[in-house]
C-alpha cells in the first residue's frame, strides 16, 4: 500500500508501520488473523519505536486470546451486520433459493423496527436483556392497524406523525391502481386530529420480527463477530392468533351477495373485474391455493382428469415459496376457469390465469375488488376482528375439509404444508367436527349412531354408487 512507511516485520503475521496519508508520526500495527484472510489494525498512539513494538506484541497477544477463547475480534453496529445479512439474502433470492418478496420483508425489517431499535448498537454488545426486551419496546413504540390488539395514546407530535405516513401510504395504494392524483393526499393537522389513539403491534408481527432479529445475529455468529452465546434461540412468549375462516353460512352469503354484486356494476369494465374477482374466490376457496401461487398459474398448469370413480376433476401445477406442487379440484373449478378463459384477453398456454383487462398479470389478486364485495357482504373483518384477506379462502378451505373428515396427511399434501401446521391451525376444527363424540350423553344431546345404523347407512350409500356407475356403463357400451 502506497500510504505505508517505516514498514517493519516483528514476526509472520504482524508488521508495525506510519502512515504517510495523516500528519503525525504515530505508529499503527497490523495483525493477520490465523488460518483466515482477515487483518485487524490497531493505532499504537506512540511514535516511539520501541514502545510501538511492545504494543504491538500486546494487541497480537489479545487478538490471539479472543480467537481462542470465542471471542469477537472485530467490533462494529447492528446496522452493518444487518447490511451484510441483507446482501447474502438477496444473493439468495437471484440464486432462486428464496422468494424477491422474502428479501423485501427482510429490508423492511431490518431498515425499520431494528434500525430504530439497535441500529447504532455494538452487536457484541447485544445480549438477553435487549433480545427479551424487543416486545415490549415494539409494542410502546409501533402502531399496529387493529384495535383487537389493544390501544394506547400517543403524543401529538407522534399523532401527526403516523398521519402523515397514513397519507403517503393511501396515496401510493392510490396510485398503484391507476387512479391519477393531481397532488399528494394530505394528513390533517396534528390539533385537528379528534383520536390520537393507536393499536398495539400484533404479537404476530412482533414473532416475525423476532425471527429476522434471530436470523441476523446468528449470520453474525457465522461470521465470527459474536461468540456463540449470543445465538437467541428462546423467543418471548406470544400469542398465536388462530386464522379466521369463513363458516358455510358466511360462505354461502357472499356467494349470494357476489352474485348481485357482479351484477351491480354499471361499467363494462366492472363488470369483467368483478366477474374475475368472483370466480377467483371461488377457484381460491375451492383449491385452497396460496395467492403466490394463484398469480403464477398458467393455463398450461390446468389439467382435466378423472378419479378412480370415473368422476371429472380438475388438476393443477401450481408454484410458489419456492416450490411445487399438483392438486386437485373438483369439476366445478374447472368451470369457474372457463368462465375467467371466456372473457380473458390472455388465453395462450403461457399466458397468466388471473390478469388484468389489458392481458397483463394482476400483481395485486384484485385485492380492492375482495375488500369491497366482502364490505358489501358485511364479512370483512372476521370473529377475532381481523379484516380478512386472500388468505383467508385459504384457511376456509382447509376448515371445511376438515369438518368434512378428510385425513389430515392427505389435507397436507394437497396444500403443500406440514401435518404439523395444519394441527397447529386448525385443531379448533376437531372439536366441531366430532361435537356428537363430545357433547355425547349430555342433556337435551341425541346420542350418536350405533354401528349397525351405521352399517346400514354406509351399505345404502355403496348400492346407490354401484346402481349410479351401472347406468353409466351401460349409456358407454356399443
Amino acid at each position: 500500500m502506497a500510504f505505508i512507511t517505516d514498514k517493519e516485520e516483528l514476526k509472520p503475521g504482524l508488521i508495525i508501520f506510519r502512515r504517510a496519508d495523516v500528519e503525525h508520526r504515530n505508529f499503527y500495527c497490523r495483525i493477520k488473523l490465523p488460518k483466515a484472510d482477515r487483518y485487524k489494525t490497531y493505532s499504537l498512539k506512540t511514535p516511539d519505536i520501541h514502545a510501538a513494538r511492545e504494543r504491538a506484541f500486546d494487541y497480537d497477544a489479545d487478538v490471539r486470546f479472543r480467537i481462542k477463547h470465542d471471542v469477537p475480534v472485530f467490533n462494529r453496529p447492528f446496522r452493518d451486520v444487518g447490511s451484510e445479512y441483507l446482501a447474502s439474502q438477496q444473493a439468495r433470492a437471484k440464486r432462486g433459493e428464496i422468494t424477491a418478496a422474502r428479501v423485501k420483508k427482510i429490508k423492511a425489517v431490518l431498515e425499520g423496527a431494528l434500525e430504530a431499535y439497535v441500529g447504532s448498537t455494538q452487536v457484541h454488545l447485544i445480549g438477553d436483556e435487549l433480545w427479551a426486551g424487543y416486545p415490549a419496546w415494539r409494542r410502546e413504540n409501533g402502531a399496529g392497524r387493529n384495535k383487537r390488539n389493544g390501544v394506547r395514546e400517543v403524543s401529538e407530535a407522534i399523532a401527526a406523525d403516523l398521519a402523515a405516513k397514513d397519507a403517503a401510504a393511501r396515496t401510493k395504494a392510490l396510485q398503484s391502481r391507476g387512479i391519477r392524483l393531481g397532488k399528494t393526499l394530505q394528513a390533517k393537522p396534528a390539533a385537528q386530529l379528534e383520536n390520537r389513539t393507536v393499536a398495539f403491534i400484533s404479537d404476530a408481527t412482533i414473532r416475525f420480527e423476532m425471527s429476522i432479529f434471530g436470523a441476523a445475529m446468528n449470520f453474525a455468529i457465522k461470521k465470527r463477530y459474536v461468540p456463540a452465546s449470543q445465538r437467541f434461540e428462546d423467543r418471548p412468549k406470544l400469542k398465536t392468533m388462530r386464522r379466521d375462516e369463513f363458516t358455510v353460512e358466511e360462505y354461502r352469503k357472499l356467494h349470494t351477495v357476489g352474485r348481485a354484486w357482479v351484477k351491480a356494476a354499471t361499467k363494462p369494465s366492472s363488470t369483467w373485474y368483478r366477474t374475475v374477482a368472483y370466480n377467483f374466490i371461488l377457484i381460491m376457496c375451492n383449491t385452497g391455493m396460496r395467492p403466490s401461487e394463484a398469480k403464477n398459474l398458467r393455463w398450461r398448469d390446468i389439467m382435466p382428469a378423472q378419479d378412480r370413480e370415473g368422476r371429472d376433476i380438475v388438476v393443477l401445477f401450481v408454484q410458489g415459496k419456492g416450490k411445487s406442487r399438483k392438486l386437485v379440484a373438483p369439476k366445478s373449478v374447472g368451470d369457474y376457469l372457463e368462465r375467467i378463459r371466456a372473457i380473458s384477453r390472455a388465453t395462450g398456454s403461457e399466458d397468466r390465469v388471473f390478469t388484468t383487462t389489458t392481458g397483463e398479470p394482476a400483481k395485486s389478486l384484485y385485492k380492492a375488488l375482495i375488500e369491497d364485495v366482502l364490505t358489501e357482504a358485511q364479512l370483512r373483518e372476521g370473529a377475532q376482528g381481523v379484516p380478512r384477506s386472500t388468505y383467508c379462502f385459504r384457511h376456509t378451505y382447509a376448515t371445511f375439509r376438515l369438518q368434512e373428515g378428510v385425513d389430515v396427511y392427505f389435507l397436507a399434501e394437497q396444500m403443500g404444508t406440514s401435518v404439523k401446521m395444519i394441527e397447529d391451525h386448525y385443531g379448533h376444527v376437531n372439536t366441531i367436527k366430532h361435537a356428537d363424540r363430545v357433547l355425547q350423553g349430555m342433556s337435551g344431546w341425541d346420542p350418536v349412531a350405533t354401528d349397525l345404523e351405521t352399517e346400514a347407512k354406509a351399505s345404502k350409500a355403496a348400492a346407490s354408487r354401484d346402481k349410479s356407475k351401472g347406468r353409466r356403463n351401460k349409456r358407454a357400451d356399443p
